[in-house]
């Protein structure tokens, strides 16, 4: 019944999302992998705007997502730019490698996607076992301050062929116990006013307090956790509208 992030999402994400747009997060992710050596792994890359910048800067990135159409655009992006990462289709929590990576990282909020909680953990515990000696994990969370129940949003977007894109969002479930929102996003596609094609998203978003999160980092074994809002390094939140990024250490094993 319920797609995600399929054939005509993936498609505004890469047109609003564009590879070149940054939100300060391409410079604050290339300056603080800027002295990496080893391999990096980006789960969720989803078009590779992240991605691409720090392959043309020279470091050598791994990524896979849980979305076909979202790698297949990805692929596309690196294609025009000859560039030939490995990518590949798989799941945070479930994901299983041979390599070890010197960083880990999951920008701009995609860590909040996996809405149950034990996947989550499951997740960070994969991060936390592919990473090697003295590895780092960049990770980006945010609050959630509006949830407000069947509130109406419309964007709008035109293509390059003058095709018209629409999305309608809004939130139907809040789960105050369990900490997450559900919203529907439903796609239309139009041209000369006949709809080409329709999308019924189902888009769930989990959320964490900052300390709280960086709690479940410590449990999970990771150390030296610095706490940085909108990609000011070390800088700590003031308010609920900014972007949160945790940085965390493997350290030696013994």
């Amino acid at each position: 019944m319920y797609s995600y992030y399929s054939k005509l999402s993936s498609y505004v994400y890469n047109l609003d999302k564009y590879v070149g747009l940054s939100f300060g997060d391409v410079e604050f992710y290339s300056d603080r992998l800027a002295s990496c050596k080893g391999k990096i792994l980006e789960p969720g890359v989803g078009t590779g705007r992240i991605l691409i910048p720090l392959l043309e800067k020279g470091l050598e990135v791994d990524g896979f997502d849980v979305s076909v159409e979202m790698l297949n655009i990805c692929r596309s992006n690196c294609e025009k730019r000859d560039l030939n990462p490995h990518l590949f289709v798989e799941k945070m929590e479930a994901f299983s490698l041979d390599n070890q990576y010197e960083a880990i990282i999951v920008p701009t909020g995609t860590f909040l996607l996996m809405h149950n909680r034990e996947n989550s953990l499951r997740a960070l515990r994969n991060f936390y076992n592919h990473l090697s000696n003295d590895g780092r994990l960049i990770i980006d969370i945010f609050l959630q301050n509006e949830l407000s129940i069947n509130i109406v949003t419309t964007r709008t977007w035109e293509t390059e062929n003058g095709d018209i894109i629409t999305l309608e969002s809004k939130v139907v479930e809040v789960d105050y116990i369990n900490q997450y929102s559900v919203s529907h996003h439903r796609y239309e596609k139009w041209r000369n006013g006949v709809l080409l094609q329709t999308e019924l998203e189902r888009f769930p978003l989990r959320w964490y307090g900052i300390e709280e999160f960086k709690i479940v980092l410590e449990q999970i074994g990771f150390e030296d956790i610095v706490i940085s809002a909108d990609y000011k390094q070390g800088q700590y939140p003031t308010n609920s509208s900014k972007i949160i990024t945790y940085e965390a250490v493997v350290h030696k094993r013994k």
